[in-house]
């Protein structure tokens, strides 16, 4: 396959060396040269990233206000597939603002349908796995379809039917805050009151939510349990009848917040066949589970005048009214807990190669949502984590399973079994 890659081991020196990933390991030319070889025979997707509109906010983009899977990037690092995930925030639960969340994943929609329309030779719409490889084989980007939050639904299961008409095929029924489908992982702080929703509201899926499980499997696509609650989660691997996948999620035993999965949830989607995609998301990488660090964060969140409590170190910073509070805040926290790295990533993929298998692991990364960690600030740098996979011992045939094989195989499983029209 052909790839916009450095060919000979000094440009890849370079390009490791220029994203400030490891720059001691540039001078084994061998061990470059290996993970160039097999970046350019691997096809490589990331199974989570965000759509730009004009309202997405330009401190989740990359330089220059631009997407950070955008075609030239992906081109840039070898970068072969996404999921573009028509995503909406937590809103009111009433009609009208289910209404807005519905326009605003419109909106996102026909973002990707432009976009593929403008290079119609260059970037494909793929809706099957054969499609994926097939847009690989030609040269060709793939963008694949995701959905996440159910708000968008309007409370209306059928919904779904349209979003799969469209082209969707990996639907996440949560973000923050709890829906009418299911519990979030991350309750939504009211300011008004000063409190948090409570941690349950449903005790995981509500009826819609067991519906639309249902619904999703008959379709023949897949149930994204990432950012649902830990009860959800259970609950959804338990009803679908095909493996599930966490298209953004890490480890919770490592960096102890909400949104990552705990051992009981990894154990589970092992044990059914599923994928976990480990996203590069400083704040969910991060070592947080020890305690004078946990203590740190307590202090940093206290003194900018945010609650101690939170499912995420950064999170309810954009309460602060004032630019430069938030500036100072977020300056310090990155100093306290550290951005987050390519060989934090490494460490989560290997705990759940150690735990459960290479069958269950790949990488989403919530590009355009506020993941960027050294070495891996975007698309182009994707691989430094091939380099890194290749350094920590995975062999090739890990790796292609790392970066698509293993989403490749559950998206089939998923298209199999599909309900007959």
């Amino acid at each position: 396959m052909s790839k916009a890659l450095a060919s000979t081991a000094a440009g890849l020196a370079l390009l490791v060396a220029g994203s400030g990933y490891a720059q001691d390991v540039t001078s084994d030319a061998a061990l470059l040269e290996q993970a160039r070889v097999i970046h350019g025979q691997s096809l490589v997707l990331d199974a989570h990233a965000d759509i730009v509109i004009p309202s997405t906010s330009e401190s989740y983009l990359a330089e220059g206000g631009v997407s950070k899977v955008s075609p030239e990037k992906m081109r840039a690092g070898g970068v072969d597939a996404v999921v573009m995930s028509l995503a909406v925030g937590p809103g009111p639960r009433t009609p009208e603002a289910d209404k807005a969340a519905r326009a605003q994943v419109d909106e996102k929609l026909a973002a990707v349908l432009a976009l593929v329309a403008a290079a119609p030779n260059e970037v494909v719409l793929a809706t099957t796995a054969d499609e994926i490889v097939a847009a690989d084989a030609a040269g060709q980007s793939a963008l694949i379809l995701g959905f996440q939050n159910a708000r968008s639904l309007e409370g209306n299961v059928s919904a779904l039917d349209d979003f799969y008409a469209a082209g969707v095929r990996v639907f996440g029924l949560n973000h923050l805050a709890h829906n009418d489908f299911a519990d979030s992982s991350r309750p939504l702080y009211d300011g008004a009151t000063g409190s948090y929703e409570p941690t349950e509201e449903h005790g995981g899926l509500s009826p819609l939510g067991v519906e639309a499980v249902s619904k999703i499997n008959a379709l023949g696509a897949l149930v994204d349990v990432s950012q649902m609650s830990k009860a959800a989660t259970l609950q959804a691997i338990d009803l679908s009848t095909s493996p599930v996948i966490a298209s953004h999620s890490n480890v919770r035993a490592i960096s102890n917040v909400t949104r990552n999965l705990s051992d009981e949830e990894i154990d589970r989607i092992g044990e059914t066949g599923g994928v976990i995609h480990i996203a590069a998301f400083g704040a969910y990488l991060v070592q947080l589970s020890d305690p004078e660090t946990l203590a740190a964060v307590e202090a940093v969140r206290l003194e900018a005048g945010l609650p101690a409590e939170y499912s995420y170190p950064y999170e309810l910073y954009w309460e602060l009214e004032d630019p430069d509070a938030q500036r100072a805040f977020l300056m310090k926290m990155r100093s306290t807990i550290g951005k987050g790295s390519v060989a934090d990533m490494i460490a989560h993929i290997n705990y759940v190669v150690e735990r459960i298998g290479v069958e269950h692991v790949g990488i989403g990364n919530d590009f355009n949502h506020g993941s960027s960690i050294d070495g891996f600030a975007d698309a182009s740098d994707a691989l430094n984590v091939t380099v890194a996979l290749v350094q920590a011992g995975y062999s090739a045939e890990d790796i292609q399973k790392i970066w698509s094989g293993n989403f490749l195989r559950v998206l089939r499983q998923a298209e199999q079994g599909a309900a007959a029209p």
